[in-house]
Parts: C-alpha cells; structure tokens; sequence
C-alpha cells in the first residue's frame, strides 16, 4: 500500500509504504496543546516505510525540556510527522493523510491526563491506558 499525505498548505509532503498499523489518540495535556483538541490521533510507521516528498526545508522543530518534540510546518502551522529518537520510526499525525485509509483507532493513551472536560467521550469500547502502552499491549 502506498499513501501520501501533507499539511495544510500542501508545502510538506510526504508518502508512506507497506502496511499501516493502527491509530492510536493520545490524551495528554502535551497533545492536545499541539492539537488543540481533545486528542491527538497519530500513527507510529518505521522509518523503512517512510519518506519525505517535498517541504521538508519548510519544518521547523520545537521541543520541551522534557524531551517532547512538536514539528510544524512553518507556512501553515500543521503538525508533520517527526522521527524518533532512535531514528527507528516516524510519528505521523493521522489527519495528514490524504486517502482513505484501511486501519482504525485502536486505543486511547494517557487517559489519566485527559482534559476536565473530555467526559464521556471515551465510550468506544477501545482500550485505555494511563500512559503509554508497549507495543505488544
């Protein structure tokens, strides 16, 4: 399976390869500020899966003390996808994917952390976690 996505503005750009794994929305204050929703849904794809189309000169990085990395594409803002530490894998932001995709949300993380006033809407029945899962949870 081949997919493209890019940001708002169109000016990063990015394809991805091979099969998609599931969907994750992250509940953490830290993601819902870059977000600023709820939630932030994204994806972890290795790095072998990913590659860049055009923009990349376009991203700018800003990280916190703690180690937490937010890239945005500094024409429109939109979050794009960053790697890892380890360089082993990228963090896709979902809604930067511009087809329909054939995976689905699969859990909440840092549930713990949610908003005040995010009731009620985690009845999905997908499972939750109060921090980060390991990838055989």
């Amino acid at each position: 399976m081949k997919l493209k996505g890019n940001c708002l503005c169109g000016e990063v750009s990015f394809k991805l390869s091979g099969e998609l794994p599931a969907i994750y929305q992250c509940h953490c204050s830290l993601c819902r500020k870059v977000s600023g929703s709820s939630s932030n849904s994204a994806l972890i794809v290795n790095s072998s899966s990913f590659k860049w189309i055009s923009g990349k000169h376009e991203i700018r990085s800003f990280s916190t003390s703690s180690g937490f990395k937010s890239e945005f594409c500094c024409r429109c803002g939109s979050p794009v996808p960053n790697i890892s530490s380890d360089g082993k894998s990228y963090w896709v932001p979902a809604g930067l994917l511009s087809e329909p995709v054939d995976t689905k949300v699969s859990a909440h993380v840092y549930v713990s952390s949610r908003a005040s006033w995010d009731v009620g809407f985690i009845n999905d029945g997908l499972p939750q976690f109060d921090t980060m899962p390991s990838e055989s949870e």
